[in-house]
């Protein structure tokens, strides 16, 4: 499974568990750091870390494994590192605080879906 793949199947995750305004941004211009990240939120700690538990499950079942992963102590901004994508799932707060949507604004705003065959 591919990068492409694996952020659309992250954002398709986070949607079909309520999560709120995901937004996939292709970084593969702009750093070395990761090809994309996945920027999702949710009203509440315990949707954060369903979200996130959610995701984990829905690519463990396509055999990708985290990497690594933070945040589920407090469940305010939760990290998921695949490699090549790392999932953000923010409650709404801490979205609109770090807003890595400007902190990273010369990447391309893509759109997920499309992202499926990548």
């Amino acid at each position: 499974m591919g990068p492409g793949a694996i952020a659309c199947l992250a954002a398709e995750t986070a949607l079909a568990k309520n999560g709120q305004h995901p937004v996939v941004l292709d970084l593969r211009a702009v750093t070395p750091v990761a090809d994309y990240f996945v920027i999702v939120s949710a009203s509440t700690t315990v949707q954060v870390r369903a979200i996130g538990e959610g995701i984990q499950a829905r690519l463990r079942e396509q055999g990708v494994m985290v990497r690594h992963r933070e945040g589920y102590d407090l469940a305010r901004w939760i990290l998921l590192d695949y490699g090549a994508v790392v999932v953000h799932v923010f409650n709404e707060i801490e979205r609109a605080f770090y807003n890595l949507e400007r902190l990273w604004g010369d990447a391309e705003v893509v759109p997920w879906e499309a992202l499926a065959r990548i």
